[in-house]
């Protein structure tokens, strides 16, 4: 009998857990529902489609300054948790490319989307 789906099991439970927990992917669920996501594309510059887009930065983004560990690594390392626990293929942990492109995340997209919220 093979033991490593027994052992596996539980071990993804427990991702499955901590990536409800954390609920950055709430973030995305609001940020890409059809009223803001209009908000955010009318104010997107022109850009590829890369590992970070706008919504998954502002989501990851959003977590990050709510969470009591507001470090980039622990921000990339629960992201890299969620995408396992749905079932998305596996991420790097490292940080540099999350770091540039939230460096570059357009002010005007955030004021937007406050302002838009807040009516």
């Amino acid at each position: 009998m093979n033991t490593n789906c027994r052992s596996s099991r539980p071990q993804r439970h427990r991702i499955r857990q901590r990536a409800r927990a954390i609920h950055s992917y709430d973030f995305f669920n609001v940020l890409t529902d059809p009223d803001l996501l209009d908000v955010v594309d009318e104010q997107l510059p022109a850009h590829r489609e890369r590992l970070f887009p706008l919504t998954t930065t502002l989501m990851l983004f959003m977590a990050q300054t709510l969470n009591t560990d507001a470090s980039c690594q622990a921000t990339i390392d629960r992201h890299a948790v969620e995408r396992i626990a749905n079932d998305l293929s596996p991420c790097s942990t490292a940080t540099g490319a999350y770091c540039k492109v939230r460096q570059r995340l357009p002010l005007n997209v955030v004021r937007s989307l406050l302002r838009h919220t807040g009516r």
